[in-house]
């Protein structure tokens, strides 16, 4: 079978297939690994703490940037639903959300502690509204430039390439930069490093060769764009329930916080052991999903979705016997190579169901889907744990996960042999 993209002509993609698959490794491993600065559970958590005191000032934080994202993927998809080109849309919304990144060093730089605070929470609270519509424009752009038998690898590298980047740069960040307090302020001198990587990643997606999209839908609005989801899920029945699928097992992220606390109640947390236990995650996310993304290019990524879904799952189940740093370890590896391989899974999957032209569409409901998950989930872990403790949110996690396993296993058909026949 001839390799097709989605959404652009067979041969202005194939024709500029090596450029654009040599923008996206590097864009990936720019933009990423400076986003990986600011995502990281180290440098900003503790600078927050650090300004405020309080535990509920980064708890607060984090949510409103995870709740940002819940509803702006319907707003990305109405930008770009009706437009046969996309880029200017994806280098704008991604632009701003670097905006966002250099506020936050600004803020760190100019303001008093407590003004310093408030204005780091709204600029993440803004940097998750743009990153929502962000995830939608930047994943259509890829279904339209990438054929689908080379997104496993392509996506697989990136991570690949950003996560030993993102380690060593981390390393350098703590070590150096905060250490050192550079230009005065350590914390905010990481933040406009992370913003200088991410941008330079941008300049490499604007070299981006897009051709124009055979089918688009017509003009909508916001509105118009959340109404259009329930008609795609009753008329596509697989892709409904892999969406059900998808969010189930993404409560994954309930449990996300808490690892490391648990860990605490089990041996001693040094500055060594939370650096061993992030590279740990780090390379091991990283280097798997190489494999994966190998893997999918081969056999679809149902098998992906699956086998990661089974690894993570057994992964919670791991952690509630860990008494010592070994066990500590092997989960954390197990941990990072499953979750990060089924986020990959599922970001690409999606591409794969239905007509090409409810990309943007379905991109926006799974993203809203998950989205909605890390924004309330943690919440939730945090009230199980305060009322029960912490076996009982991983009991509870797994229970999730092992219905989203059902699902996925006996009613998601591989979408690729299901739209070609093979």
């Amino acid at each position: 079978m001839r390799e097709t993209s989605l959404i652009a002509g067979d041969e202005e993609s194939s024709r500029h297939l090596r450029r654009n698959v040599a923008v996206q490794m590097a864009h990936g491993l720019f933009g990423q690994t400076g986003f990986r600065l600011v995502a990281a559970p180290t440098f900003l958590p503790a600078y927050l703490f650090m300004l405020s005191g309080a535990e509920f000032v980064v708890g607060l934080a984090r949510s409103l940037q995870a709740a940002g994202t819940v509803a702006t993927p319907m707003i990305g998809a109405s930008l770009i639903g009706h437009r046969k080109k996309i880029l200017g849309i994806t280098l704008a919304s991604s632009g701003l959300m670097r905006a966002q990144v250099l506020g936050m060093a600004a803020a760190g730089f100019l303001l008093g502690a407590d003004a310093a605070v408030l204005a780091m929470v709204v600029f993440l609270a803004l940097m998750g509204f743009f990153q929502g519509i962000a995830q939608v424009t930047m994943n259509s752009l890829r279904a339209k430039v990438i054929p689908v038998r080379r997104r496993g690898i392509v996506s697989g590298a990136r991570n690949f390439l950003a996560g030993i980047s993102s380690a060593a740069v981390s390393y350098a960040a703590g070590a150096y930069v905060i250490d050192g307090n550079w230009l005065g302020n350590g914390y905010a001198s990481v933040f406009l490093l992370a913003f200088a990587i991410a941008t330079v990643g941008l300049f490499a997606l604007a070299l981006t060769r897009e051709g124009r999209a055979e089918s688009v839908r017509g003009r909508e609005s916001i509105i118009e764009t959340f109404r259009a989801v329930g008609p795609i899920l009753r008329e596509q029945p697989a892709f409904r329930r892999f969406f059900i699928a998808r969010a189930l097992g993404s409560c994954g992220r309930m449990a996300l916080p808490f690892y490391i606390l648990f860990v605490g109640t089990r041996l001693e947390l040094t500055g060594a052991t939370l650096g061993l236990l992030t590279t740990v995650w780090m390379l091991t996310s990283s280097a798997a999903n190489l494999l994966w993304g190998l893997f999918a290019d081969r056999h679809g990524y149902k098998v992906v979705m699956v086998a990661t879904l089974v690894c993570w799952t057994a992964s919670h189940g791991q952690l509630l016997f860990v008494e010592g740093l070994s066990g500590v370890i092997v989960f954390f590896a197990l941990m990072g190579a499953a979750s990060g391989g089924f986020n990959q899974s599922g970001q690409n999957m999606v591409l794969e169901f239905g007509r090409p032209r409810d990309i943007p569409i379905r991109l926006a409901a799974s993203g809203s889907a998950v989205n909605l998950v890390g924004a309330i989930g943690p919440l939730l872990g945090g009230a199980v744990v305060e009322l029960s403790g912490y076996a009982e949110l991983f009991i509870a996690v797994i229970v999730l996960q092992l219905i989203a396993l059902a699902i996925l296993v006996v009613s998601v058909p591989e979408p690729r042999r299901a739209n070609t026949g093979v």
